[in-house]
């Protein structure tokens, strides 16, 4: 019998008061069947409505949908009232390369616009498994360097970051894009899915009745990869890439979380080969807490880390 480890224990309170939230929205949307993609996705956007409120306010928001590699691709730029720091983050958001969206991430981009005083631009890459892995990074590859161009910030510097899924795809593109091609400045990554197959963090914290499963991680993987043997590809398991050309990373997990030794891993071997990299860890949260920012203080700290590092790289900019 596999032992399942208290997870609901071990939260904060504020984190254990947001996921009885999380548990009602849920339940309102109705019964969900895991692998059921359009329930899935419905599902996911119904709950994350409640935690994109309110709204923060920026100075400019523009949205529009441009051609990647063949394939139509929704963008939002936002930017705050005051600009201070001449960084433009890129932002790709999590959900299993399978769920989510711009809309479903609205309030964490905002909220790294707000505290870094810069502009993040949301793009909604195409999910599976209607398009499945490498393709994503062939459109990623194709857009993110004219992303400053296309919005007129091109005296501007480039970043990238993401959220679980999402942080695999910014990891990713950095790896595999020229630097000349490609001149980012720094990257933001959030408790990402870098490759491992089974890990510690797995075995102990994939098999609650809260947050990410094991299980889950195996309909995402299915859907997004088309062959098993596909998992061992460096452009997905970026524990085997070629890290060498990659600019400074922000690294984050919650302790909890069954991709925590993704991260570990990875700060290992970006260590090992001399790059800069910052590492942070967070007690008494799950996988996928930056959405809950208007209940868990420690979502809106981890983001202000992330976009103050972002800040910090960049000569002549303050760290607030």
């Amino acid at each position: 019998m596999r032992h399942r480890m208290d997870l609901r224990r071990r939260l904060d309170p504020e984190a254990r008061a947001a996921l009885a939230v999380s548990e009602e929205r849920l339940s309102a949307f109705g019964p969900v069947r895991l692998g059921d993609v359009a329930a899935m996705r419905e599902a996911y956007a119904f709950e994350r409505r409640y935690w994109n409120e309110p709204v923060v306010a920026m100075g400019r928001v523009e949205e529009r949908v441009v051609e990647a590699d063949g394939l139509p691709t929704r963008l939002r730029l936002y930017e705050p009232e005051a600009v201070s720091c001449p960084v433009v983050l890129v932002y790709l958001h999590g959900g299993g390369f399978t769920v989510g969206s711009i809309d479903t991430h609205d309030r964490i981009m905002r909220l790294h616009a707000q505290k870094g005083g810069f502009a993040v631009i949301g793009v909604d890459y195409a999910l599976a498994p209607e398009v499945k892995f490498p393709r994503q990074l062939r459109q990623l590859r194709a857009l993110v360097p004219e992303l400053l161009e296309l919005f007129g910030l091109r005296e501007r510097r480039l970043a990238l970051g993401g959220d679980s899924a999402g942080a695999n795809l910014a990891l990713a593109t950095a790896a595999f894009s020229r630097r000349d091609e490609l001149p980012l400045v720094g990257l933001l990554l959030y408790y990402g899915v870098y490759g491992l197959r089974d890990s510690a963090a797995q075995r102990l914290w994939g098999h609650g009745d809260v947050g990410l499963t094991v299980e889950r991680m195996g309909v995402y993987h299915g859907c997004y990869l088309p062959s098993p043997e596909a998992a061992s590809d460096p452009r997905f398991d970026l524990l085997a890439a070629d890290l060498s050309e990659v600019p400074p990373c922000f690294v984050l997990a919650p302790t909890m979380d069954p991709l925590h030794d993704d991260s570990r891993a990875l700060v290992a071997i970006l260590e090992e080969i001399g790059k800069p990299v910052v590492w942070r860890r967070y007690d008494g949260v799950l996988h996928g807490f930056l959405h809950l920012s208007r209940m868990v203080s420690k979502a809106e700290r981890a983001i202000s880390e992330g976009a103050l590092f972002l800040r910090g790289l960049v000569p002549g900019t303050d760290s607030r």
